[in-house]
């Protein structure tokens, strides 16, 4: 059962320390009853606390890796219903459906696909995380060989194995084991034989059922044989079900201190009509899967999915942002234009794309504003002529560039003069008010 602030407080050393971040012990207290914070962040709770805490404080969902290395994929340790309550820590893994009955060429062309899936937007790499290996043939010798020629061709891409088959699922796991996979299949006809895989090979197990009522005993009685790491499926398909059942789960265990369904959630959104395959991904997104599983990865569907998912899974108390400093675009010399934008991460890279489509090399100053974009940022007090000023005066800039001329985005046209107060010697110039101006107006400069 989940502890109070006050009963873990009586287990805290009690010395406000402040060594957690806290201004006192009951602070923090407050925060792991919460389970907003780590115990970790006290270095001098006794052991005999951190037995009693331990448990009270680990997050309700399951952590569970999925793969191995960079690319492995960490699900699962999710503490809230609502993003705005705090946010969603782990981001859902896409993964794209292969078959057995598939011929080589067909195999290695969905793989073809997933490693060429990544892409950049606003400083993030976006991708497919994993292939979902199908035992459709149901012959054990083909799904071990499907597998092998997956993992060898994409070594780093993690791999969810399914199969009913405990002696397929023996024969796969065992030849990439090292990899991490998830071993999904198990239900309650094999779930002696699927559990003791696992077990063997310390991998993930996914658990079918065809209800949650069935999906609670299974997963008990798989803790019991030993097997720790789950991923849930509750049987749902549609998107009505699905929808019901992953909202009964996340609730159960957040809500309930529900142990038996406190892991990460598969969803199965595989259509033949790849608009509604889409939907049903995106509802997957937003309503708590940790994978989702689809049958195609169409570009421009797994665009869309990649913003929704990026969408939903940043902090909406911290917009992103990069750092503050002067950026080179190009390779610029002494005479080159200067630039100034702000540091919300939307802003950077759509003015930083602009100006490399333009071809003209150019210095880009990018103050902090706390994330803020250039005109939220001038009309919160982020952007202003002090901190412009400021910034650029201690940058060194002036030593780099053989003029003192810096142009300013044309929504703050108002900022010019007061700038050029603050900058004695500087000219500002008022450039474009959209970033799709900078290419002809940075060409028509060097002309």
């Amino acid at each position: 059962m989940a502890l109070s602030g006050v009963q873990i407080f009586k287990l805290l050393p009690k010395t406000n320390c402040k060594k957690c971040g806290h201004p006192t012990c009951l602070a923090f207290a407050m925060k792991l009853a919460q389970r907003q914070v780590s115990l970790d962040l006290c270095p001098d709770v006794s052991e005999e606390a951190k037995k009693v805490l331990g448990e009270a404080s680990a997050p309700p969902i399951r952590s569970v890796t999925l793969g191995a290395g960079d690319k492995a994929v960490k699900m699962g340790e999710e503490t809230v219903l609502f993003r705005h309550d705090k946010t969603f820590v782990n981001q859902c893994a896409f993964a794209v459906e292969v078959k057995d009955t598939m011929s080589a060429d067909e195999i290695n062309a969905v793989v073809d696909q997933v490693l060429g899936s990544e892409i950049e937007r606003v400083g993030q790499k976006l991708r497919i995380d994993a292939i979902f290996v199908s035992n459709a043939s149901g012959d054990a010798g083909k799904f071990e060989a499907a597998v092998k020629a997956i993992a060898a061709k994409a070594p780093e891409v993690p791999l969810i194995l399914s199969t009913t088959n405990p002696a397929a699922a023996e024969a796969s796991v065992k030849a990439v084991a090292a990899n991490k996979p998830l071993l999904y299949g198990a239900n309650k006809s094999n779930v002696d034989a699927m559990a003791s895989v696992a077990k063997t090979h310390k991998v993930s197990l996914g658990v079918a059922a065809e209800d949650l009522d069935g999906l609670t005993e299974l997963t008990d009685k798989i803790k019991e044989l030993g097997v720790e790491d789950m991923v849930l499926d509750s049987g749902a398909r549609t998107a009505k079900e699905i929808m019901r059942d992953n909202t009964y789960i996340r609730r159960a265990a957040l809500k309930k201190g529900n142990k038996s369904v406190g892991y990460p959630v598969i969803t199965f959104a595989q259509r033949d009509d790849v608009m509604l395959e889409t939907l049903i991904a995106s509802l997957g997104v937003m309503k708590y899967a940790s994978i989702i599983v689809m049958s195609s990865i169409d570009r421009w569907k797994s665009l869309a999915l990649f913003t929704l998912r990026q969408n939903i899974y940043t902090n909406p108390q911290v917009p992103l942002q990069v750092k503050q400093d002067i950026y080179k675009l190009g390779t610029p010399t002494s005479d080159a234009p200067l630039l100034i934008t702000s540091n919300f991460s939307l802003t950077y890279f759509i003015v930083s794309g602009e100006i490399e489509g333009s071809k003209v090399p150019v210095r880009l100053a990018v103050l902090d504003t706390e994330g803020l974009s250039v005109l939220t940022g001038w009309a919160a007090g982020k952007f202003t002529a002090a901190k412009i000023a400021q910034f650029i005066q201690e940058s060194g800039i002036e030593k780099e560039i053989s003029h003192k001329e810096l142009i300013i985005p044309g929504y703050v046209a108002i900022l010019s003069g007061s700038i050029e107060d603050k900058l004695p010697g500087w000219k500002i110039t008022v450039g474009p008010r959209e970033a799709n101006g900078l290419p002809a107006f940075l060409k028509a400069r060097t002309n």
